[in-house]
Order: structure tokens, then sequence, then C-alpha cells
């Protein structure tokens, strides 16, 4: 297949209202005339500029850097919090110690998926090379809780945060690498991913980051024709993080709508393929036992940050673990039934980005938690389902507005005259959900009308390009 030439790229400057209205800040909209620089080309233009927006997101980080991570008031107050510094130290990784390993009870088994495991554990070798600290011998004869402070520890946690987000930098190039061609005639969707102030915010919290690169990759190589390699990278993306998984909803819901299911039993079958090769490491180094904890941690836990089980217990109507895991599934499951029947009735076939936004809301929406960084999971989704900047920024404010609250939340600063909830926290949960529900409600208003998706724009000039689906594979067009 040959790439498009520079005439048939879309210009959003003149398509979007909004970008175009936000371009006047560079010089304005692309010219009738313009003629494309011999080598900023869109995607190494998206590529700066998400290296520049990262660069900020570190920078805000510098607070608590500086700090030593030490300040419960600097890392609320200034919102530099990241789990990556804590669990260096919490889990075992700064005696380099194997994820896996049982030690006996000493450390707490990793609560994440294999893929972030083994990536924290490589980071901490690596930050070995250069140790600031006492010996391991000095480490391993010291209380786990102490090892913070002892001579050398605060340098040394800086640097595996540092090399961290170096590397976690590499995955956001990727990422925006393959949202950029996912496309051909659209690379200027992945600005509202790279210049995303959520990205720049929660980009650092923790190592999402991955799964984000991973899921980017897949949605690239399903666009390209390459199911087996869609497969691949979902089941490392799951092996990272839940949420790829979803990934193999929207295949399928394509594939039955173009008549080419074979296709999707290609991802699912190298999706599961890879992800078990992923876990094998896992389970030959630590037993089941150990490599379970992700699962029953989650299932454990109650009404946690950010959910609207929060809201409904700060309301006076707790429910126990069991109950909301019930609950949720059924729930869960009830929507996912409901985007496949959507996708198979609507009149021309969804594109995969759409369909998996939809049924990662869904989950998001009754899950037990919602971390500050998960926003990450919807972001490269949702740039490609609605790329338009309108829809973009209402979604990210909301998001933005939360990622500010939950900080003032934890640090203790809105909590209620009877100490119990938060009603100002407790809003703020709502307005995120409104916001990720407007948004859900747009594109499903464009899979229900398809000539509302500007996505669907080939370059030509016309949104109106139906069968021009550029998430779905070329053979089944």
């Amino acid at each position: 297949m040959t790439e498009p030439g520079p005439a048939r790229v879309v210009a959003p400057t003149r398509t979007d209202p909004v970008a175009r209205s936000l371009s006047e800040v560079v010089g304005g909209p692309v010219g009738r005339h313009g003629r494309p620089h011999r080598w900023w080309t869109p995607v190494r233009v998206l590529l700066a500029v998400f290296t520049i927006v990262f660069a900020v997101g570190l920078v805000q980080k510098a607070p608590c850097i500086t700090s030593n991570w030490n300040s419960d008031t600097v890392r609320y107050s200034r919102m530099c919090y990241s789990d990556i510094p804590y669990l260096y130290t919490g889990r075992g990784l700064a005696e380099r110690q194997w994820p896996y390993h049982d030690d006996g009870g000493r450390y707490s088994p990793m609560e994440y998926p294999v893929g972030i495991a083994y990536f924290a554990w490589a980071a901490a070798e690596l930050t070995g090379l250069v140790a600031t600290g006492p010996p391991e011998s000095a480490r391993a004869a010291t209380h786990p809780a102490n090892i913070w402070g002892m001579p050398g520890m605060p340098t040394e946690i800086n640097r595996y945060f540092l090399l961290t987000a170096v590397l976690l930098f590499c995955a956001g190039l990727l990422a925006v690498w393959f949202l950029a061609r996912t496309h051909r005639h659209r690379p200027w969707d992945a600005m509202a991913f790279a210049l995303s102030p959520a990205l720049l915010l929660a980009g650092l919290v923790n190592w999402d980051l991955l799964a984000v690169a991973a899921s980017a990759g897949a949605l690239w190589a399903w666009s390209r024709g390459r199911p087996v390699w869609a497969g691949v990278l979902v089941g490392v993306g799951t092996a990272t993080k839940l949420y790829p998984l979803f990934l193999l909803g929207a295949f399928l819901v394509v594939a039955l709508r173009r008549r080419r299911l074979p296709w999707a039993s290609y991802a699912i079958g190298a999706a599961v393929v890879s992800w078990l090769l992923l876990q094998v490491p896992a389970w030959a180094t630590g037993g089941f036992d150990r490599w379970k904890v992700f699962w029953t941690f989650n299932s454990d836990r109650g009404p946690d940050l950010g959910s609207l089980w929060l809201v409904a217990k700060d309301s006076g109507h707790a429910a126990s673990p069991h109950t909301i895991n019930v609950v949720s599934w059924l729930v869960f499951v009830g929507c996912c039934l409901g985007i496949l029947v959507l996708g198979l009735l609507v009149r021309h076939p969804p594109r995969v980005a759409q369909v998996a936004f939809l049924v990662t809301v869904a989950f998001l929406l009754v899950n037990k938690v919602y971390s500050p960084q998960y926003v990450l999971w919807l972001l490269p989704l949702a740039v490609l389902a609605r790329p338009r900047w309108r829809d973009q920024i209402v979604w990210q404010a909301g998001e933005v507005f939360y990622f500010g609250m939950v900080w003032i939340y934890l640090g203790g600063w809105l909590q209620s005259s009877s100490g119990e909830g938060s009603p100002a926290y407790d809003a703020a949960i709502v307005v995120r959900v409104v916001a990720e529900l407007y948004l859900a409600a747009v594109v499903v208003r464009d899979m229900v009308r398809p000539w509302h998706d500007h996505a669907r724009d080939d370059g030509s000039g016309s949104a109106e390009c139906l069968d021009n689906d550029p998430l779905t594979p070329a053979l089944s067009r």
C-alpha cells in the first residue's frame, strides 16, 4: 500500500472550527495553496509536541522530586503525586527483588498485572547500575519501612523515577506514532492526544502509558489489515492493564458487520497466546498465589477513589464488595450487549475506536475505583472515536477538573464537617462522569448518523465517504 500524498491529508484547521480558531496562535489556518514542509511532516510535528507536553508534565512533578517525595502537603497541594517512587521501596524493587519471588512475607506482591511488574523490575535493575544507597545486604537487614530513609536512598529513588519517566516517554512516543498513522489521511487527529492536558497531568502517575502504547499499536495494526499483530499487541496490553482486552470486542463487532469473522478469530487467538506467554515467567517463578494478587486485590476491595460506588456510599447507600462485584459485572455485561446490538444494527459499520471507547467508558463507570491516571485509558480511543476539538475540550475539561479535586480531597481539604465523605469531591466525580457520558453520547450519535462522523473524511473534502472505514482491515472492504 502506498502512503497518501500531502494533498490527501485532512487539515483540521480547514475542517474544524475550534482548530481553526486555535491556529491563530501559530499563524492561522493552512492556506489553500500551502505546501507541506519537507522535514516537518505531521508525524514529526506530533512527536515534537508530545515531547514538549511530556517535558512540562515532568516539570509538574518537580515539587515532589525536590522534596524527595516526603511531604504529603507538597504531593497533594502541588498535585505531583506518583506511585512509581513509593513502590520502588514498598515492593522490594530497591533490593532488586524479582516481583514474584516468595520472600516469606517481607514485601507485598505487586498488585499490578505482570507487564508492569516486569517493567518496574527491569527499571530497578537499571537503576542499580547507578545506585547511591547502601549495599543490598544492608537493605535486606533493615525493616522495609526504614529503607526509604537510609543514606543515599532519596537520590536513588529520584533516579528510579526519572529513569522510569524516560522509558515511559519512549512508550508515549510510540503511542503518538501509532495514532498518527492509524488513519492514513488524518494524522492530525493524534494532536488531541499529543497536546492533551490530561496526558500532561496523569502521564507519570503510574505505568499506564505502557498499555496506552500497546492499545494504540493494536489500533494501528488492525487499520493496516494485520489482525494477528493487532491481537499480539492486545495480549501485551492486557498483560499490562486490563482495558486493552476490550479492543477484542470492538474487533469482533466490526468483523461481524464486514463479514470477516476470521479476522476477529486471528486477533483473539493471537491475543490469548501472547497474554499466556507473558504470564509464564510469573507462574514459573512465583507460583499461582503471588500471580493472582492483582485479581484478588481488585475483587476484594470496596468502594474506592473516584467511583460512583463511593458517591453512593457517601450518600448512605453502602454495598459490600461482593454486591458491587455482582452488580458491576451485570451492568457492564448489559452495556456490552447493548453496544453489540448498536454496532450490528446501525446503518453503516462502526469504527473500532468508537466501539472500544464505548465499552471502556462502560467499564470505568461501573468500576469500583477510578484512579487519576485512568483517563489515559480513554485518551487514545477518544481522539480517534471523535476527532473534534470542541468535544475533546469538553470531555478533557471534566477530567482535568476531577484530577485537581482528587488531590485536594486526598490532602484532607474537602472533608465534610462530620468527617464522613465529601460532597465537593462527590460532585467532582459526577462532573467527570457527565463529561464521559457526553462524549459517549456524541460517539453513539456518530454511529447512528454517520454523516456526523468526521473521521470518515478520506481527504477528498467530503465527510460522507461512509464506506472508507480507516479502522477496518482493507480486505474486508
